[in-house]
């Protein structure tokens, strides 16, 4: 019983203290940094982009791709395709993408979108247009 109540006391003793901690980081410092308004402006911000018939759009990773308009079909990797959120499964290359679906970019090795018609995207994140 005794033994019970030492380890019961210490486990009290050890969440008190890092509960202490935790509120003394001082903000700006290594633990807690500040971010620029306009580095966290080109994670955020939704970018609507058109795409001429065969050009592709290809995302960095976490990268989000909304095809709102048009014709387009996802490029995948020797890794795997891309995810589509809305639908909950894994788009492979070349395979037809639905309008209006949320697709993620799980890495920057080529993954992302071909345009097949005039097309218009809503991206969110990082992407180059070749």
């Amino acid at each position: 019983m005794l033994a019970l109540l030492a380890v019961a006391v210490f486990a009290g003793g050890f969440l008190i203290g890092s509960r202490g901690q935790a509120a003394t980081l001082a903000p700006g410092s290594y633990e807690d940094p500040l971010v620029s308004q306009s580095y966290l402006e080109q994670f955020i911000e939704l970018m609507v982009v058109e795409l001429a018939a065969g050009q592709r759009l290809e995302g960095g990773a976490g990268t989000q791709i909304i095809v709102r308009s048009g014709q387009a079909r996802a490029i995948g990797s020797a890794s795997g395709g891309m995810c589509d959120v809305t639908s909950g499964k894994d788009l492979a290359n070349n395979e037809r993408i639905a309008a209006n679906h949320l697709l993620l970019v799980p890495r920057a090795d080529g993954r992302g979108i071909l345009a097949e018609s005039k097309l218009w995207v809503m991206v969110r994140g990082v992407y180059t247009i070749k």
